[in-house]
Parts: structure tokens; sequence; C-alpha cells
């Protein structure tokens, strides 16, 4: 079966006038929104020093980006639909720009949590509409694929980036600087896009509020009960509450949407069996990327002293080998289908999480490398695909929904899957600590040190978890058929063949 996409896809007449200069806008854009997941990891141990975080609440300097981001994303897909893409993408990112200046200025706790959350709003808007920009800009076949290697490009590497320039601007100036580089490339940015970027077209139907008010509450309250409950007690009422309300939130979500004209996703949507696959995958995937940039990033200052800036050089194996790996697999996918891809890819994550996971603290660099290898490129294989099988059997009018439902799957699943882990990892570190607590050294450095270790160590197990529950998913694929030529018209990209 041949792309859905042939009727809407623009032609080269209807695209931009500056292509090249648009793609650059369209990757600078989504590149500082995944840039934005990370940079900040890095400057943690500094932001927790200045603004007095205790090791629980510094989670939430990036759980409250993640949520707003993965929870408002499907919200922010469908502004782009209806409200013209280009418009939102200029009010996403000036909204981005603004919170990040303020998170740079932020002299208290609040404070920053705030601005956070304001730039996962910002970046909620600016990325599914990058992603539906690229469907309705440029013309399906080989510009296509280039584009949305680029995008999916910039979307693996940008977190892995991210720990590299945060770590050379804490050492060199402050942490506040993790903030404030947004600023000079969000102005740039609003500056380009009326000049690159198609106008398009507007749509009368309506945004569905409350279902993003539902789907975001249900997903904080589902993560504050995972932040909670290793302190509280996984059987206090603060953590049944929490888990309550997510439950019975999702529950109406359910209930709206199936009532809703204007649904925020509807359920027939999900029905293609292509695409709910491609977004469960994407949740896992996103889940476990996330968290292994998180612990590690903390294990490699913490555990084995890395500088911050060394820390941030040691990720460099991961966006070159997602960045080499997405432009070969844009070259391939029409061949052979995502299929294939999307099965090896998170094997080699399964791989590159269990050899990180056995790091302890005498490793040496090594591991680390090997590690950061396996997972880049098993990303590189995945993203691309998992990009082309959202999109691929969707018209124009259904793009910012596509693109936004992928973003939600990656960034909700971070955010689970970080305070699902970071649950994980205190458990660990408590019942390791409660084990030698009868002994003198219970005290000491060295147990101190071992038991996180071990936190570290049960979290990324954690993460394996995931990539494997991805990699079961992947057999579910729909099975995608060779195309007949090799030309880039009449290349399928449908998962469903």
């Amino acid at each position: 079966m041949s792309t859905a996409l042939s009727a809407d896809s623009p032609t080269v007449g209807q695209s931009s006038h500056h292509p090249t200069v648009a793609l650059v806008v369209i990757a600078t854009a989504q590149l500082m929104v995944m840039l934005d997941l990370t940079i900040v990891n890095i400057a943690l141990p500094a932001i927790q020093h200045a603004l007095g975080f205790s090791l629980t609440n510094l989670s939430w300097v990036i759980d409250a980006y993640v949520l707003a981001f993965g929870g408002l994303l499907l919200f922010g897909g469908r502004t782009g639909d209806l409200f013209g893409r280009r418009t939102m993408l200029i009010a996403g990112i000036a909204l981005f720009t603004l919170a990040s200046l303020a998170g740079g200025l932020a002299s208290g706790q609040a404070w920053l949590i705030t601005a956070r959350t304001v730039q996962g709003l910002g970046a909620a808007i600016a990325s599914p509409t990058a992603l539906s920009l690229v469907v309705t800009t440029f013309p399906e076949g080989h510009a296509r694929h280039r584009a949305m290697a680029i995008y999916a490009g910039m979307s693996g590497a940008g977190g892995a980036l991210g720990l590299l320039l945060g770590g050379a601007l804490v050492d060199v100036a402050s942490w506040r600087w993790v903030f404030f580089v947004n600023v000079p490339i969000g102005i740039a940015l609003i500056v380009l896009a009326p000049l690159a970027l198609p106008r398009g077209s507007r749509s009368s139907r309506q945004l569905d509020l409350p279902g993003a008010l539902l789907i975001t509450a249900s997903m904080t309250a589902l993560v504050y009960g995972l932040e909670r409950a290793p302190s509280v007690g996984w059987s206090s009422t603060t953590a049944l509450v929490s888990f309550a309300a997510a439950l019975i939130g999702l529950v109406a979500f359910g209930v709206v949407e199936q009532r809703s004209r204007g649904a925020l996703v509807p359920l027939n949507f999900l029905a293609h069996r292509g695409r709910a696959v491609g977004y469960a995958m994407m949740f896992l995937l996103g889940g476990a990327m996330l968290s292994v940039l998180y612990f590690l990033t903390q294990f490699l200052q913490n555990v084995l002293h890395y500088s911050p800036i060394h820390a941030g050089l040691a990720y460099l194996p991961l966006p070159f080998s997602v960045a080499i790996f997405s432009q070969v697999v844009s070259r391939l996918v029409g061949r052979f289908g995502v299929r294939p891809f999307l099965t090896v890819g998170p094997l080699l994550v399964i791989g590159g999480l269990w050899t990180a996971s056995s790091l302890h603290a005498g490793s040496t660099y090594a591991p680390v490398f090997v590690a950061l290898t396996l997972l880049g490129v098993g990303m590189g294989l995945s993203f691309v695909p998992l990009t082309l099988n959202a999109v691929a059997s969707v018209g124009n009018r259904q793009a910012g929904l596509a693109s936004g439902l992928l973003n939600t799957s990656q960034q909700l699943g971070g955010s689970v899957a970080l305070a699902a882990l970071v649950s994980v990892a205190a458990t660990a570190t408590r019942h390791s600590l409660a084990h030698v607590a009868s002994s003198s050294l219970a005290t000491s450095p060295s147990a101190q040190l071992a038991a996180e270790v071990h936190g570290f160590q049960s979290a990324l197990h954690g993460g394996v978890a995931a990539a494997a529950a991805a990699f079961v998913m992947a057999l579910f694929l729909p099975r995608t058929t060779r195309p007949r030529t090799l030309e880039p018209a009449t290349m399928s990209l449908d998962p469903v063949a």
C-alpha cells in the first residue's frame, strides 16, 4: 500500500521559496527543544547547590519541563492544524525563549520550576508543529526523506549535545547560561521563520481544551505519585490518592474524547495497528533514553568524579552515532520498510543499557564508550523509521495530530520512566544502606557510594526492561512489501503494505 500522503502532499511550488532555510529553521527549532531536555541535567549539581534543592525535589527541575511538554504536546500539535503551523511555531518559540530568560534569572526553587513548566508549554507548541511542517513543506520522496532524517537526527542528537554544551557552559560561566543560551537562538528563529516557511491554512474546528487538561492532570498525578512514593510509602494516602487521580483522569479523558467533535485524540485514529505500535515503542524508547541520560550524568559526576565539561565530552559517541545512522536509515528505509530497523534498534539499545548498568566506582571510560555507542546506533536505527511510521498514512490535516502523538509518546514515556526509575533508584539505595545498618560501616563514604551505585544499576535495569518491551512491540508491526522500484516517488513508507 502506498502512503496516503500523496493526495495532500505539497508540490514544490507550494512549498517554501527557501526550502534550505526552511529546513534549517525547522531543524534548529527541534534541536533547541530537545537540547533543553538534557542541557539542564548537567547543571543539576550546581543548581542544587545554588538554590538549595533536596535530592527528591531536584528531579522536578526536569519533570516540570517534561510533564508540561509531554502532557500538552497533543494540544500543541492541534493548535498548528487549527491556527496555522507557521504562526504557532513562532508563538511556541517565543514562549520558550521568554521562559528560558526567566529560568536563567531564577532566584528560588518555585521560580525555576515555574519557568521550566512554561518552557515545556512553549516546546509543546513548537515541536509537533515543526514535525508537521516537514510533512507539509517538503514533497514526498527524497526531499521529505532527507528532511525527516535531519529532523530525527536533531531529536536524537539534541539530548546528548545538550549535555556537552551544558558542561561547557557550567564550567566556563555558570548554570544560568544553560537557560540564557536559548535566547539568541530563539530570537533568530522568530526572525527567520516568516521569511522561510509557508503560511499554511487554518481549520475552523475547535480545540479540545478539556481533553488537554485531563491528560496533563492525569500524567502529573501519576508522576507525582511515583516521585513521592519512595519517601512516604507506596501504600500511603499521598501515593494512593495520586495514582487514583491519574486513573480517574485517564478514564475521564477517554470518555471526553469519545464524545467530543473536535477530539484531541480521535480514538479511531489509534485503530491503525502500525501507528499504535509505533507510538507504544516511542513511549518505551523515550523512557529508556531519558532515564539513561539522567542517571549516567549523575554517575559520571558524582561517582566517577568527572567535571561537567568532561561528563559532556564523554557523551560524544551518542550524538555522532545517532546522526550517522539516521542518515544511513533514511537512504534504506524506502527499500526495506520500517520493521527491520525497529527490530534491530531496540536490541542494540538493550545492549547499551545493560553495559551501562554494569558500571561501578572503579570503571574506566571504555565501557561508557561502548554503552553510549550501542545506544546511539540503536536510537539512530529507530528514530527515522518511527517518525516516518507516524506520518506515513495521514493527510496534511492530521499531520499535527500524528506528530503530536509521536512526540507525546516520547516525552510522556520519558517523564513516567524518569519518575519510576528515580523511585527504583531511591528504593534500592535505601535497601542497600539498610542491609549494612547494623554495621559500623553504614555511615562510611564507601557504604554510601556502594549504595548509590546499586541504585544507579537498579534504575538502568529498569531501562533495559523498557527497551526489551519495545523490541517485543516491534514484532507486532505489520510486515512491509519491497517496492518494485527504488525511485523516491514510488517508495512505500506505509508500514501496512
